[in-house]
C-alpha cells in the first residue's frame, strides 16, 4: 500500500507521529483508553526517536498500564543498558517502576540507580507528584538506604572495603541534603548511625546548630540511642559517644550539658576525664556544685566498681599533689625568667571535695541514705511470714531453708532483725549447709553497710573465731560479709577493710569447705571486676586443690573478680585459657559448671569481642561447658537485644540434646531483652508451651527477669497470662519457676492486682498435697513480692540507663540455685530502692519539698498488712441433760406456776377492795404509751440504719491526685504520673531529671530558715518497733481501778 512512497516521505510520516498528541489515534488506542499496545509497538522500532516518544508516554501513564508493559520489560531493560541510546535513563526509570509494581524491589532499585534525573529524591513528597509516584520514590529510597546500610555493615564487620555502587552513594548523599533542607535532623542521624558513617554523625550535629534548640535535642536523641544500645556494634557506639563528648565540650558554658557529658564519659570508661569535669563544676557557683553532687549520685547508682575506684583515685591524687605541682611551677619560673606568667589555678573547696568523694565512696553518704529510706519506710509484713512459717511441716528442711531466704528478701536492706530475734529457736533448727544459708541471709538484710566495723558488729556471733563449733555458720557469715560489701568502691582500702579481713579468714580457715565456699564467694563479691592478680592467685590455689565444694566457690570467686575483664591478650586471656583447660581435666561437675560460668562473667559487656570464646564453648562436647556458653552469650550481650545473639539462643533452645543447655538458652533471653521487655512475650510464647519442661521453666524465668515490676505494661499483662497457665503445669519445678517469675512481674503492684496471686500462693503453702518444689516456689514468691519492705524492685539498669553489672551478675548467679541453694541470696544484688529523695546543699532532706502524683492513691498504695489474729472467747459447752433430770425439772416448774397463779388471784381480790389511784401517783404506764415508746425506738433505729446506708452510698470519692512528701516511694510505673512543682521553694538542680531516685535541690530562697530532716543511720539491731517510754506521772492506788 505504501510501496509508492519514497523513503524521505516515510521518515516525515514518523516525525509526524512523534509530534502528534498521544490521543490522536495514529498508532492505535490512547493510553487513556483501554490499552497501551500502540506505544509498546513503537518500542520495537529501530528509530530512537520513536522509542523515546513511547518511553515518555509510558512513563507518564505507567501506573495505569503496568500490567501490559510488564511483558515488554526485557526490551525496555535492554534499552536502559544500551550505551548508544541517549534516553537510557528514561528506559531505566520505566523498567524500575514496572518492577516496583511487580514487587521485585531489588530489580527496581537496581534500575532506579541508573534512572538519573528521573529518580528525584530531593523533591518534596507533595510537589507535582501523584500518590503512586510518591509511594514509588519513598519505597525506593527506603530500599536504597537498607541496601546501603547492609553493605556498610558488612564492610565494617569484615574489615574489607565493600563494592558499593557510586550511584547508590549519590542517592544517599542527596537524601542527607533533603533532610538538611527539611530540618529532619533525627532522620538524618538515624541513617548516619545505622550506616556507621561517623563523618555524617558529626556533620549532622554541626548542621543542626543552625536551628535554634535543634542541636541539644539531637544530642539527647543520639545519647538515648547509644544508652538504649540500639547500635549493635560496640566499637562504633563508643566512637559516637566520643563525638558527643567533643561536641559537648565545644559548647558554650551556658548551654553545655554536663550531665550528658559525664554520662558519655562513664559509658566510655574514662574516669580521668569525668574527674576533670566534676572538679571544674566544684570550682563554679553553687548551682554547678550541686550539679556535681547530682552527677556523683547518678554514677554511684551504677555500681560500676572499677570506674568509681579510678574516679576516686583521680579526684584524690590530683588534689594531694597540687602543692607539689605549684612548687615545681615556682622553680620553673625562677629558672626561666622570660617564661610567660600564668594565672594560678583556682583551688577547690576541701569541704565540697570531701562531700563529693563521700557520695562516691563505699562507706559514704549513698549507703547511709539507702539505709535510712529502707529502714524508715519499711512495710515488711512479719505476720505474713509467721503465717507461712506456721503452715509448714516442721521436719522439712528444704522449705525451712526457703522460708529463711524469703525472710532475707522481705527485710532486704532494712537492717531489721526483729523477726530473727523473736524466732531464734526456729532459725536455730538449721543444720549443716542450711545453717550456712541461714547465716548468709543476714547479709541480705544488712546490705549494704559502709564500714567493716558495722558489718562485723551485726555478724559478730557467727564470724570465725578460735574454737568455734560450727564451720557452716562461719562460712555463711563470710558469705554474708561479701554480700554486704559487694560492688562497693573502696571495700579493698584500709577505710573499708573488708577484703583484707576476708583474705585473713580464708587463709586461717585451712581446708574447711564451708569456710572456703563462703570466703571465696565473699572475696569475689568485694573485689568484683577489679582483676587483681594477687587475689586471682589466692583463689586459683584453692581451685586447684580439686575439692568439689571449695573449688566451686573459688571458680565463682574468680569469675566475679574478672567480671568484664576478658581480653584477647594479657594475663586475663592466659587465665581464661588456664581455667578452661582445668575444666576439661577435673571430674567434679560443680567445678566445671562454676568455671564455665566464670568464663561468662569475664565476658560481661564484651558483645562481639566475646564471639570467639562463645564459639569455643558452644562447640564443646561437654554439655556443662555448652551450658556456660549460653550464659556467656547472655552476659556478653546483656541489655543489647542483639538479633544475632537472640537467634543463636533460640536455635540452641530447640536443638541442643541437653535439657540444661536448652533451659539456660531460654533463660538468657531475659538478660538480652530487659531493655525491650515487650519483645519477649511473643518471642517465648511457643517455648512456654514446649513439650520439654526445662524449656518451659526457662521461659518462665526469662519473663520474670525481663518484665520485673511491669505488670501494668502490655508485655507484663501478656507475661502474666502465660505464667498463670504454667501455675497448673504437670511438672512441679515448672510450677515453681512460674510462681517465682509471677512474683517478680508483680513486684510493687497494688492490692487490686496482687491479691488473687497472694491468695493462690497462700493456698499452695497450706495444702498438704502440694509438692515440696511447688511450695518452695510459693514461699520464695512471698519474699520477692514484699522485697525490701515493699520498697525495692528488681532493676538491671540505673535510672540514667547505665547497665548495672552487679545486678546482671546477681540474676545470673541466682539462676544457679537450681544446683546450689545458697546462691539464692545473689538476687539481692539486683534489688534497687524505688525512692524519691530530695537533698539540699547540705545533703539534708527538706520537709517542704513535695511532688504530685496525678493518679488515684489506690493505684500505687502499699498492699494491706496482715491483720493480727483476734482472741476468741472460750464458751462453756452445755452440759448434757438426762431424761430423768428433765422430768424432775418439768414437775418443779409446774408447781411454781401453780403457786404464782394463786398469788395472782389474791392480789386481784385486794385491788378490787381498794380505791383507784392516779397513774401519776402510782407511776404505772399504759400499754398504749409503751407501744408508742417502742414504736419511737423502732423509728429511731430505722432512721439510723437509713442514714448509715445513705452514708455508704454517698461515700467520698477517691481523689484524682495526691501529694508525695520527702522521702517517699515512687515505683517505676508511677514515675510517668509524678510531677515536680517548679514554683515551690526547692527545685531540682538538673531541670531534666526524672522524678525518682536521689534529686539534689537548689533553694530559691536561701536566706529563709530551713525545715530539714537529717539522714539518720539506723541502729545495728534495726528494731525500732519498741514503744517509747511513757511521760512521767505520779502513781496512786486508785489507778488500779
Amino acid at each position: 500500500k505504501f510501496s509508492g512512497l519514497r523513503p524521505r516521505r516515510f521518515s516525515q510520516l514518523r516525525m509526524m507521529a512523534v509530534q502528534q498528541p498521544v490521543d490522536s489515534g495514529l498508532f492505535g488506542s490512547s493510553p487513556q483508553g483501554s490499552s497501551a499496545q500502540g506505544l509498546l509497538a513503537l518500542l520495537e522500532e529501530q528509530e530512537p526517536l520513536l522509542q523515546a516518544h513511547a518511553l515518555k508516554q509510558l512513563y507518564q501513564f505507567l501506573d495505569h498500564y503496568w500490567a501490559e508493559v510488564a511483558s515488554s520489560v526485557p526490551l525496555i531493560e535492554e534499552l536502559s543498558e544500551d550505551p548508544n541510546f541517549q534516553h537510557r535513563e528514561l528506559a531505566a526509570a520505566v523498567a524500575s517502576r514496572c518492577f516496583f509494581h511487580l514487587e521485585e524491589y531489588n530489580d527496581a532499585l537496581r534500575l532506579a540507580l541508573g534512572a538519573g534525573q528521573f529518580f528525584d529524591v530531593s523533591a518534596q513528597s507533595g510537589s507535582k507528584r501523584t500518590a503512586a509516584e510518591n509511594q514509588y520514590v519513598e519505597t525506593m529510597i527506603s530500599k536504597c538506604i537498607d541496601e546501603y546500610i547492609r553493605l556498610r555493615t558488612e564492610e565494617a564487620e569484615s574489615g574489607t572495603p565493600a563494592a558499593i555502587d557510586d550511584r547508590m552513594v549519590a542517592i544517599v548523599e542527596r537524601m542527607f541534603d533533603r533532610c538538611y533542607a527539611d530540618c529532619a535532623w533525627s532522620q538524618a542521624m538515624g541513617v548516619a548511625l545505622e550506616a556507621r558513617r561517623l563523618d555524617k554523625v558529626r556533620e549532622v550535629l554541626d548542621r543542626s546548630a543552625s536551628q535554634n534548640g535543634a542541636q541539644a535535642k539531637l544530642l539527647d536523641f543520639t545519647l538515648e540511642v547509644c544508652v538504649g544500645q540500639l547500635l549493635y556494634s560496640r566499637d562504633f557506639r563508643l566512637q559516637v559517644l566520643g563525638v558527643l563528648v567533643e561536641i559537648h565540650r565545644a559548647m558554650a558554658e551556658g548551654i553545655r550539658d554536663h550531665a550528658a557529658e559525664v554520662h558519655c564519659l562513664q559509658l566510655l570508661d574514662k574516669p580521668e576525664a569525668a574527674a576533670e569535669t566534676l572538679k571544674a563544676l566544684l570550682k563554679g557557683n553553687e548551682r554547678q556544685t550541686l550539679l556535681a553532687y547530682q552527677l556523683a549520685f547518678d554514677m554511684a547508682e551504677s555500681d560500676h566498681q572499677p570506674f568509681l575506684m579510678a574516679l576516686l583515685s583521680h579526684l584524690s591524687t590530683k588534689e594531694e599533689s597540687k602543692e607539689e605541682t605549684e612548687n615545681e611551677e615556682v622553680e620553673d619560673v625562677a629558672a626561666t625568667p622570660m617564661a610567660e606568667a600564668t594565672e594560678p589555678e583556682e583551688p577547690i573547696d576541701p569541704v565540697k571535695l570531701e562531700r563529693l568523694m563521700g557520695i562516691l565512696q563505699a562507706a559514704g553518704f549513698m549507703v547511709d541514705l539507702q539505709l535510712n529510706f529502707l529502714h524508715g519506710q519499711s512495710k515488711a509484713d512479719s505476720l505474713l511470714l509467721v503465717a507461712v512459717k506456721d503452715s509448714l511441716e516442721q521436719r522439712n528442711s528444704t522449705l525451712h531453708q526457703a522460708t529463711v531466704a524469703a525472710h532475707g528478701f522481705m527485710f532486704a536492706g532494712t537492717a531489721n532483725t526483729s523477726f530473727v530475734r523473736e524466732h531464734m529457736d526456729w532459725f536455730g533448727r538449721s543444720a549443716n549447709w542450711a545453717k550456712f544459708s541461714a547465716t548468709a541471709s543476714l547479709g541480705v538484710v544488712h546490705r549494704p553497710k559502709g564500714l567493716l566495723a558495722q558489718s562485723k558488729q551485726v555478724l559478730e556471733a557467727y564470724l570465725p573465731r578460735p574454737g568455734s563449733p560450727s564451720p557452716y555458720s562461719e562460712g555463711g557469715a563470710l558469705y554474708a560479709l561479701g554480700l554486704i560489701h559487694a560492688a562497693k568502691a573502696g571495700s579493698r582500702t584500709a577505710e573499708g577493710g573488708a577484703l583484707a579481713y576476708l583474705l585473713e579468714a580464708l587463709t586461717a580457715g585451712g581446708s574447711l569447705e564451708p569456710l572456703q565456699q563462703g570466703g571465696c564467694l565473699a572475696v569475689g563479691l568485694c573485689a568484683m571486676g577489679t582483676a587483681d592478680k594477687h587475689l586471682y592467685e589466692v583463689l586459683k590455689n584453692i581451685l586447684f586443690n580439686d575439692s568439689a565444694i571449695g573449688g566451686e566457690g573459688a571458680a565463682y570467686g574468680i569469675g566475679l573478680l574478672l567480671l568484664g575483664q576478658a581480653k584477647a591478650t594479657g594475663w586475663t586471656a592466659e587465665a581464661l585459657t588456664e581455667l578452661l583447660a582445668y575444666a576439661h581435666d577435673t571430674q567434679h561437675e560443680k567445678i566445671i559448671r562454676a568455671l564455665a560460668m566464670a568464663a561468662g562473667l569475664a565476658s560481661y559487656g564484651k558483645e562481639e569481642e566475646a564471639d570467639t570464646l562463645i564459639e569455643t564453648l558452644a562447640r564443646d562436647r561437654d554439655a556443662i561447658i555448652r551450658y556456660g556458653a549460653m550464659y556467656t552469650i547472655g552476659l556478653a550481650y546483656a541489655g543489647t537485644g542483639a538479633n544475632t545473639a537472640v537467634r543463636r539462643l533460640l536455635h540452641v533452645a530447640v536443638s541442643d540434646v541437653s535439657d540444661d543447655v536448652r533451659r539456660a538458652a531460654v533463660t538468657n533471653l531475659g538478660l538480652l531483652l530487659f531493655r525491650e521487655p515487650d519483645r519477649l512475650p511473643p518471642l517465648v510464647a511457643l517455648l512456654a508451651e514446649s513439650y520439654n519442661p526445662h524449656v518451659r521453666y526457662g521461659a518462665a524465668l526469662a519473663l520474670g527477669i525481663a518484665l520485673a515490676g511491669r505488670a501494668q505494661s502490655p508485655g507484663g499483662k501478656a507475661a502474666l497470662e502465660m505464667l498463670e497457665a504454667m501455675h497448673d503445669d504437670v511438672v512441679d519445678f515448672v510450677r515453681q519457676g512460674s510462681l517465682m517469675a509471677s512474683s517478680m512481674v508483680l513486684m510493687q503492684q497494688p492490692d487490686s492486682v496482687t491479691k488473687p496471686f497472694r491468695e493462690k500462693i497462700i493456698k499452695i503453702i497450706r495444702e498438704k498435697h502440694s509438692s515440696t518444689m511447688t511450695k518452695l516456689g510459693a514461699i520464695m514468691a512471698h519474699g520477692f513480692l514484699d522485697a525490701g519492705g515493699r520498697n525495692v524492685t528488681l532493676a538491671l539498669s540505673s535510672r540514667s540507663g547505665f547497665t548495672k553489672a552487679s545486678a546482671v551478675v546477681g540474676v545470673a548467679l541466682w539462676a544457679q540455685h537450681w544446683y546450689w541453694y545458697p546462691l539464692q541470696h545473689m538476687l539481692s544484688l539486683s534489688l534497687s530502692p524505688t525512692a524519691l529523695i530530695g537533698l539540699n546543699k547540705d545533703l539534708n532532706m527538706p520537709n517542704k519539698f513535695t511532688a504530685t502524683c496525678n493518679a488515684r492513691p489506690s493505684l500505687f498504695a502499699y498492699p494491706a498488712m496482715t491483720p493480727p489474729k483476734s482472741e476468741e472467747k472460750k464458751e462453756r459447752v452445755a452440759t448434757v441433760a438426762l431424761s430423768t433430770t428433765a422430768k424432775a425439772k418439768a414437775k418443779e416448774k409446774a408447781k411454781e406456776n401453780k403457786e404464782k397463779a394463786e398469788e395472782k388471784e389474791k392480789a386481784e381480790e385486794t385491788k378490787a377492795s381498794t380505791p383507784e389511784t392516779s397513774e401519776q401517783e402510782s407511776g404505772d404506764v399504759k400499754m398504749e404509751d409503751v407501744k408508742e415508746e417502742e414504736a419511737g425506738t423502732d423509728d429511731a433505729s430505722n432512721e439510723a440504719k437509713a442514714s448509715d446506708a445513705a452514708k455508704s452510698k454517698t461515700k467520698k470519692p477517691e481523689p484524682l491526685r495526691f501529694e508525695l512528701t520527702n522521702p517517699c516511694r515512687v515505683t517505676p510505673e508511677q514515675e510517668q504520673f509524678v510531677t515536680l512543682d517548679l514554683d515551690q521553694r526547692y527545685v531540682p538542680v538538673n531541670p531534666r531529671c526524672r522524678p525518682a531516685g536521689i534529686v539534689v535541690l537548689i533553694d530559691k530562697t536561701p536566706d529563709e530558715p530551713e525545715d530539714v530532716a537529717e539522714v539518720e543511720i539506723p541502729t545495728n539491731d534495726g528494731d525500732d518497733d519498741e514503744a517509747d517510754a511513757p511521760e512521767p506521772f505520779e502513781w496512786s492506788p486508785d489507778m488500779q481501778t
